[in-house]
């Protein structure tokens, strides 16, 4: 339905322009744009008992009217009603064009604010209240539950409301409605004209419930019908047969210092099997920080290899890709595989030679950043992808990494843990594995929360840790000193510690700004224990794995998001020294409070998530705008978890049945129909 808005009722070209500001261009667009709340005005009081500072709706007949210019440029409409119980007036200033809307006798609905300062005067007065003829129509901005837009400049509430309103009324019944009978009968959904009128104007509660919960379910719905699709579509295709048991991969669970926990064994059986199918694996591994992710991903990729194929590792930062290079390097050489590091700061030459061993298969293991799906690096034959922190990467970069390869095996990590509602959502398409135990041995991070004068006592506190041999990590949430921001910046701290608090040690400074080899310098520093102290930035945040370091210092914690900070806290805790987290902030919001007190209160990642969910929804989630996260209007990934885990069911069904591919480009007509992209 591509009918202009500008061809509906009260609407024109010049409004039109407007309109286009909310992103409302056609019929669709404007009856998809919903309320961001509501003011309930159905409680019709008599007159005589309304309260000075009361926000009340009334309904009186025009007794008089009256306008007085009190000085140049200031007019006041005055207008008084009556019930037939008391008096009540209407205040307008500077509205002369508004005397002719009231005629004498006639009855109105008003809703406003009861001005206190006439009450003095024995007088009850609205200052420009919201009013509306009662005639045979509906009454639409009093009298009612009201819905409140989002606006722009041009256009009022009234203005918007009235279009809107004729929309539905001329509109509604002829939008396709795309549910599947068989939902909306076991779902009992109201019809779609129903629930797009019951979302605008509600008659009450029930009616709101209604509306929003079909509508909410119906977006879930195709979402996860696309997401669905996509995995049909990935399944159906040849994989590879990965043959298990090598000598290789038995070698390296016997050299391995412990044993695997029972939840790693679960995983790992769970992922052995995918790769043994010849439907190509599409897992997400999710697993606390320190929960042993990394041994499960050498144990794929050793799999891989010695079936004959080439293993691909991509990390979201270099610091990270080296990590995991030095640590599977480290892991895979004694088995005689090769392994190699592909990041945006290798020099031309170094690129070119690492690019010729990865194209003739001399390089079994290749280990970087998105620089890994560059077109100039070649691959011989890829058997498995393992994307570490996934979110950073986005969606569709998923996609197009996977293009590199023959189908081939797909294997993703992530140390966020993920809610449940999140992940169906995210990572809809591919199969969850979760490693819900952490390695016998692991003392939880002692968390505690100070203000910004306990700084000598905390850092006195990292002295005595330092003396003790162990290393300290203090994180900022700037680089440099800021007039617009006010938090400590990772250089005025370095400069205050290596002056002051912690004189006399060794203090490294870390941050995205510095060059590849810069950081690389530091870390390497760090690693050795040449470095007592790293300031940094939340470059750190993912991955970064140094036993001795016990101490996590966290400047302006406020400013952070619970993931990221139970993120940096994963950075300690990682040998057997008891660690500690100790987060410095002065919190000014309800929101940063409630963070701090949960860091302080649970290790319990997942807790964590949930509570950051909510607190700050899951465009924020990871600390920047979610790639990928589809703008539902209605559904909330938050409040609606049985209405997503339905819609999931009702998808996969659909999807399950005979001729689905019929169904499913059915459903797409009737959608483009509607004007609505998946």
């Amino acid at each position: 339905m591509q009918i202009d808005v500008q061809f509906i009722k009260g609407v024109g070209p010049r409004r039109a322009e407007t309109l286009s500001h909310l992103g409302i261009n056609n019929i669709k667009d404007l009856l998809y744009y919903f309320p961001r709340d509501y003011d309930d005005r159905r409680n019709i009081k008599k007159i005589r008992y309304i309260k000075p500072g009361s926000k009340v709706t009334v309904k009186g007949k025009v007794i008089s009217k009256k306008e007085n210019r009190v000085k140049r440029g200031l007019s006041i409409l005055r207008v008084t009603f009556s019930d037939d119980t008391d008096l009540v007036n209407g205040v307008w200033f500077n509205q002369s064009y508004l005397k002719k809307q009231f005629k004498k006798d006639q009855w109105y609905i008003l809703s406003g604010e009861l001005n206190t300062q006439s009450w003095r005067f024995n007088k009850k007065e609205m200052n420009n209240p919201v009013f509306e003829e009662i005639n045979s129509g509906d009454t639409i901005h009093t009298g009612r539950v009201v819905p409140i837009y989002p606006l722009t400049e041009g256009i009022n509430q009234k203005r918007l409301r009235q279009i809107i309103y004729n929309a539905l009324k001329d509109y509604a019944d002829g939008i396709p409605d795309i549910l599947p009978t068989y939902i909306k009968e076991k779902y009992e959904f109201i019809s779609l004209a129903d629930s797009l009128n019951g979302l605008h104007f509600p008659d009450g509660r029930k009616n709101y419930v209604q509306a929003r919960k079909r509508l909410a379910f119906e977006e879930l719905f195709l979402f996860q019908l696309l997401v669905l699709k996509n995995k049909k579509g990935i399944t159906e295709r040849k994989g590879i047969n990965h043959k298990t048991g090598s000598r290789e991969l038995n070698e390296f669970l016997q050299s391995l210092p412990f044993s695997l926990t029972g939840s790693q064994q679960k995983v790992w059986k769970e992922i052995r099997e995918d790769m043994e199918r010849e439907i190509p694996m599409q897992r997400l591994l999710q697993g606390d920080v320190g929960a042993g992710k990394t041994v499960i991903a050498a144990l794929a990729l050793i799999e891989t290899i010695t079936n004959g194929f080439q293993g691909v590792f991509m990390a979201p930062t270099e610091i990270l890709a080296e990590q995991h290079y030095q640590k599977l390097n480290n892991l895979l050489q004694p088995l005689g595989l090769k392994t190699g590091l592909v990041v945006g700061g290798l020099k031309p030459k170094e690129r070119k030679e690492i690019e010729a061993k990865i194209v003739n298969g001399d390089i079994k293991l290749i280990i970087g950043t998105h620089a890994l799906f560059q077109e100039s690096i070649s691959y011989q034959k890829i058997g498995l992808m393992v994307i570490d922190e996934q979110h950073r990467f986005g969606v569709e970069q998923r996609y197009r990494f996977l293009n590199k390869g023959e189908n081939p095996d797909l294997l993703i990590m992530t140390a966020t843990p993920i809610p449940r509602s999140l992940a169906l959502t995210l990572y809809g398409d591919l199969d969850i594995s979760v490693i819900d135990k952490l390695p016998p041995g692991r003392k939880p991070v002692v968390t505690t929360w100070r203000k910004e004068d306990s700084r000598p006592q905390i850092y006195k506190f990292v002295r005595k840790k330092l003396d003790e041999g162990r290393q300290a990590y203090v994180v900022c949430p700037l680089i440099e000193p800021s007039d617009e921001i006010d938090a400590v910046s990772a250089r005025k701290i370095w400069e205050q510690l290596s002056d002051n608090f912690l004189q006399g040690y060794k203090i490294g400074l870390l941050h995205s700004q510095l060059k590849p080899e810069e950081k690389k310098k530091v870390m390497d520093e760090f690693r050795q224990c040449k470095i007592d102290v790293l300031v940094a930035t939340t470059v750190i945040e993912v991955g970064v794995d140094v036993v001795n370091a016990s101490v996590m210092v966290i400047e302006n914690a406020e400013r952070f998001g619970l993931a990221q900070l139970h993120q940096l806290r994963g950075r300690v805790g990682r040998g057997n020294y008891q660690s500690y987290c100790i987060l410095i902030g002065n919190p000014t919001t309800d929101d940063g409070i409630k963070r701090l007190k949960v860091m302080t209160e649970t290790n319990d990642g997942f807790r964590i998530a949930e509570e950051d969910l909510k607190i700050r929804g899951p465009g924020e989630f990871f600390g920047t705008k979610q790639h990928g996260l589809p703008g539902f209007k209605v559904a909330s990934i938050i409040k609606d978890k049985k209405l997503l885990e339905k819609a999931r069911q009702e998808a996969g069904q659909l999807i399950d049945m005979q001729n689905w591919e019929k169904k499913y480009n059915l459903l797409q007509q009737r959608i483009n129909n509607r004007d609505l992209k998946l």
